[in-house]
């Protein structure tokens, strides 16, 4: 998802080694599409 411009990967170089991951404008956008999948995935179950 990195690649595709969906999030971004922030390194810190301590340790432990840590990553923290925060979503793109790209990556936001795509989250009322996600909760309409999600919302119809539950639908679907029943």
């Amino acid at each position: 998802m990195e690649n595709q411009g969906l999030i971004i990967r922030k390194q810190f170089m301590e340790i432990p080694p840590r990553v923290e991951y925060s979503l793109t404008k790209a990556g936001e956008d795509l989250i009322p599409s996600l909760k309409s999948l999600a919302e119809w995935g539950k639908s679907m179950q029943n």
